[in-house]
């Protein structure tokens, strides 16, 4: 099966930066696109920023020119670059992935990771 491990979650003070990244691991065939999403308490989860096979990537503009999404093909691994961070910030932040398993090219699967948290202090 297939696994998202995220990373680099935390507490920063406004203004601050943070690098998030989560790996996928698995019988990965291939990823057509990665993403990140964020969840606040009694919010919806809202896109964040996300990018493609091809290297293109949109980004909520509530983000746009702070972050910045980038991706290792060779470790199946996407980043995301929070800076000039503020308090609105502070959510749970999922990693997804949109990706075919090589034991059954029939489908794309969609694949959430755990989430990792960023509190952002004002």
């Amino acid at each position: 099966q297939v696994q998202l491990v995220e990373s680099g979650g935390g507490l920063v003070q406004a203004g601050g930066s943070l690098t998030l990244s989560c790996s996928a691991s698995g019988n990965i065939f291939s990823i057509n696109a990665m993403a990140w999403y964020r969840q606040a308490p009694g919010k919806h989860r809202e896109l964040v920023a996300s990018i493609t096979s091809a290297g293109n990537t949109n980004y909520a503009d509530s983000v746009k020119g702070r972050f910045t999404i980038s991706k290792d093909d060779a470790k199946n691994t996407v980043y995301l670059q929070m800076n000039s961070l503020k308090p609105e910030d502070t959510s749970v932040y999922y990693c997804y992935a949109s990706l075919m398993v090589a034991t059954d090219l029939q489908y794309v699967f969609n694949y959430w990771g755990q989430g990792t948290q960023v509190t952002v202090s004002s």
